[in-house]
């Protein structure tokens, strides 16, 4: 009973921790009118393997294994996925007013659907490569929004979209300059 413990206890609190973004306003989450289509291809940036869902598991993951090591790196790595959850959130409301389901499910206009697996996570083994598949990953959902936003003809819905692609272009430059110091 008298023994003496000892606690390994982490020193790095996450309580002033917010989310890192653009500070630019978002233009409302509206859209022109409803179609399923549009909402699928939205599904596929809320749940697909390039998504805000793959993003927010992956920032999460890295930040939980370098919070012990690397306090400042985890803080970073949980304020871009907090800024991701903002972008799944919209994602969602857009789905919705496009008259999608939000199910974790990436639906394919074909009628082919995925259901979001932690499979699509890059899990590298040091924070070198932790930060080069962030990267990756951000260079991946621009690429993809990108090229939603051409077959997208509703003004509104790419107006949202591309302003997500501010935060991630930001994203990129931040993980670029943690890599490089």
């Amino acid at each position: 009973m008298g023994e003496n413990r000892n606690n390994l206890v982490s020193a790095c609190n996450f309580m002033d921790v917010k989310p890192i973004m653009m500070d630019l306003p978002y233009p409302p989450v509206q859209v022109r009118e409803k179609n399923r289509c549009y909402a699928n291809l939205l599904s596929v940036d809320y749940c697909g393997s390039v998504s805000e869902m793959s993003a927010i598991a992956q920032y999460i993951n890295n930040e939980n294994r370098l919070a012990c090591e690397k306090c400042p790196l985890a803080k970073t790595l949980l304020g871009i996925a907090m800024a991701e959850m903002i972008h799944l959130q919209k994602l969602g409301q857009l789905i919705a007013l496009l008259g999608g389901c939000i199910d974790f499910t990436a639906k394919q206009n074909d009628g082919g659907r995925k259901m979001w697996t932690p499979e699509y996570l890059d899990i590298p083994e040091n924070a070198n490569k932790m930060l080069l598949a962030d990267i990756e990953a951000e260079r991946a959902a621009i690429s993809q929004y990108k090229a939603h936003i051409n077959a997208i003809k509703d003004d509104c819905v790419n107006a949202v979209l591309a302003r997500i692609i501010k935060d991630e272009e930001y994203h990129i430059m931040l993980l670029q300059y943690l890599l490089d110091k």
